[in-house]
């Protein structure tokens, strides 16, 4: 590829409407594990409980401004905003104010796409943006579906997760729908793993066939697939947010390091993989003028997710969890 042109960036919306999944630890450590191989990377914590902040070793109560002041003021940008967390490593944080945005915000004609504008301000600065989205679907949450181009879902093979699955993907679709026809989903990360439960390898295969039979759907999802490795249970991702670092500075030789470090690598080999080939089947095409332009695995000219038909996800047992298609947007 050539040298001299300027990479695209991706953006990943990370979102779970189920607390406690591993979703800020995974937009965090793959934040980082970015970072270490030399991409530059920026976190947009938009979780008023300011976990990816605080995981990053920055305190809320001591910072003068936020992601909060740049929904307020989106002309504004980043500038003065953004805090430097390591080498290729940047940082919008969140603070608890954050939360009366929605209020503050909602009746502006621009509600939904002011982060995206403001970060049209930063284009080229990043080669990767992750948002950690909070675990409920409000205007934080659209903010970064708007501004997002992909969405990675965290979570643990569990039976009742895959409703939460199917609940998220019809979250998706309304979007793509309504404000974002480019977002796409990439896949499922699955956290706090147990191979050797065998509910778990059930789980896992009823996803995984669920997924499977989307690929000739119409659907924003039908390029998304389980991403590995799955990241194994272990202590550690559990105790470096409390010291303010990630795992690669606190446990680099534990289990969850080497498995984020092992699926960040291979996010990046085809991410890389897909930019070769854009520069070799159209060289003359120039990269958007907005941050991102389409997601690793899926085709960047979106059309529409259509159909009204509930998300449906049958699991091993001949079980079905639905999930309506009426969520508001």
């Amino acid at each position: 590829m050539d040298g001299s042109r300027p990479k695209p960036t991706r953006l990943i919306a990370l979102m779970n409407q189920k607390g406690g999944v591993g979703k800020t630890t995974t937009t965090v450590t793959l934040a980082a594990a970015y970072a270490r191989a030399g991409r530059s990377t920026l976190v947009v914590d938009l979780d008023p409980q300011a976990h990816a902040t605080l995981h990053l070793g920055v305190d809320p109560a001591a910072i003068e401004a936020s992601v909060y002041d740049v929904l307020l003021d989106p002309a504004s940008g980043l500038e003065g905003r953004v805090h430097s967390i390591a080498p290729n490593l940047d940082l919008l944080p969140a603070q608890t104010d954050l939360a009366a945005a929605e209020v503050e915000i909602a009746q502006a004609p621009d509600r939904n796409r002011r982060l995206s504008d403001a970060l049209a301000a930063a284009s080229g600065k990043y080669e990767f943006v992750l948002f950690d989205c909070p675990p409920s679907l409000g205007l934080l949450t659209l903010n970064g579906l708007v501004a997002a181009r992909e969405v990675i879902i965290p979570m643990q093979a569990h039976f009742l997760a895959l409703q939460g699955v199917g609940k998220l993907l019809e979250t998706v679709r309304l979007v793509t729908q309504t404000v974002n026809p480019k977002l796409r989903v990439t896949g499922v990360v699955l956290c706090m793993h147990d191979t050797s439960s065998t509910h778990t390898q059930e789980v896992v295969a009823d996803l995984e066939a669920f997924l499977a039979e989307q690929r000739t759907l119409d659907v924003p999802w039908k390029h998304a697939r389980v991403l590995r490795p799955a990241i194994r249970r272990n202590i550690k991702l559990a105790e470096c947010p409390s010291f303010g670092q990630t795992i690669f500075d606190y446990a680099p030789t534990a289990p969850g390091a080497a498995d984020y470090k092992a699926l960040a690598e291979g996010m990046l080999r085809e991410w890389d993989a897909m930019l070769e080939r854009r520069a070799e089947t159209k060289p003359e095409t120039k990269p958007e003028s907005r941050p991102g332009s389409g997601p690793v695995t899926q085709p960047e000219a979106g059309t529409q997710a259509t159909g009204d038909a509930p998300v449906e996800i049958v699991t091993r047992a001949g079980e079905i969890a639905p999930v309506s298609s009426g969520t508001a947007v």
